[in-house]
């Protein structure tokens, strides 16, 4: 929670700053000149955590890329800044016994855990969106090509589930596999950045990558120790121990209790895809003569 503080506290501080360099813009882009859009986006989520082929940040299996479909609204306030408002929903997913080679040194810990999981999310999120290239006119003569950059919160609801010897699946979160309680309702940070192209008069197009900074180690049911767990349930002894030493590595008395399970940081997202927007025709009034 004081982290959320204070990414909070430097993004309030940063968008202070940018309204007061856009104060004198303000005179000049009046009202005449704002639109709003609506867009549909079809994106790709991966996620970064403790079943990742490997522990460095950069590391994702392509095979569990998952879908994302998002809408949003953006409203532009100034010539370089617009604010957007969108919702999001896709999954993430991933398997040690198919992310960490068991002949690996460095893998045969996460192939002998034999983790896996898969994870819905639901995302509201806010940003401010940053042009690169600024248009001081109407929506009408705004650029054919503009880069831009975003940062901004959202909330959202998430349910990792794990896959039993069977086959099917049992959310993980009721399970209290370390212990610990978390909440299936979370913040994060959105922030990365596009190309948007103008289509025509009232359609452009985006292809946008962004991160997902979370507050939370749990998007995979993984990130402290292994514990003797208080829920007894059968599928809880299973998550918790049983499927431990159950892929292709074996390691004798990996998940003793007290034994690293994670490596207790906080996991990531990501959101990569194509939008279509659709220019709201404003009213653009000219001047009249007598």
């Amino acid at each position: 929670m004081t982290k959320f503080f204070t990414y909070s506290t430097a993004l309030l501080a940063g968008l202070t700053l940018l309204g007061s360099t856009q104060h004198a813009d303000a005179q000049q882009f009046s009202k005449r000149k704002q639109y709003t859009s609506i867009g549909i986006s079809l994106n790709a989520m991966n996620y970064f955590g403790d079943l990742n082929p490997a522990t460095n940040f950069a590391s994702f299996h392509p095979g569990d890329t998952r879908p994302n479909i998002g809408l949003n609204i953006t409203h532009r306030f100034f010539p370089r800044v617009s604010g957007r408002f969108s919702l999001a929903y896709g999954a993430i997913h991933a398997n040690d016994n198919t992310n960490a080679d068991a002949n690996d040194q460095n893998a045969r810990f996460r192939n002998a855990r034999n983790m896996n999981f898969r994870n819905r999310i639901t995302e509201a999120s806010a940003e401010i969106v940053v042009d690169l290239i600024e248009n001081r006119n109407n929506y009408l003569k705004r650029p054919d090509f503009v880069p831009y950059l975003f940062l901004g919160v959202a909330g959202f609801h998430h349910n990792p589930e794990g896959m039993r010897a069977d086959g099917t699946y049992t959310p993980l979160q009721p399970l209290m596999t370390e212990n610990v309680s978390y909440s299936l309702w979370q913040v994060s940070i959105p922030f990365g950045g596009g190309v948007r192209y103008r289509v025509n008069r009232n359609m452009d197009v985006s292809l946008e990558i962004g991160l997902r900074k979370t507050f939370t180690g749990y998007l995979d049911d993984v990130s402290g120790n292994y514990v003797t767990p208080t829920n007894t349930a059968p599928d809880a002894l299973y998550f918790a121990h049983g499927i431990t030493n159950q892929g292709t590595a074996k390691i004798p008395g990996l998940d003793n209790v007290g034994n690293k399970r994670g490596q207790g940081k906080d996991d990531w997202y990501t959101v990569t895809g194509i939008s279509l927007n659709y220019i709201l025709n404003p009213k653009i009034k000219n001047p009249k003569f007598r």
